[in-house]
């Protein structure tokens, strides 16, 4: 009966564990994106024009499609 109460207690603590630090990790993780937001058109109309190429508009909007993809 004993060994049946200290396993249950276990599983308890890692559901309890498990639970925590998933709400601790999203909490990071908003706070991070929060920071360092993820790449805008500003962000892109640079890297084009370092890359010798003068950007329009469709294309800022092509690339941040396509981005936005991979971020979800």
């Amino acid at each position: 009966m004993a060994l049946l109460v200290d396993i249950l207690q276990i599983l308890i603590g890692v559901i309890i564990g498990g639970v925590a630090g998933f709400f601790i990790a999203r909490k990071y993780m908003k706070k991070y994106i929060k920071q360092n937001p993820p790449i805008n058109e500003q962000m892109i109309k640079a890297m084009m024009t370092q890359m010798g190429r003068t950007p329009s508009q469709k294309q800022v909007n092509q690339m941040m499609k396509s981005m936005a993809k991979y971020m979800d």
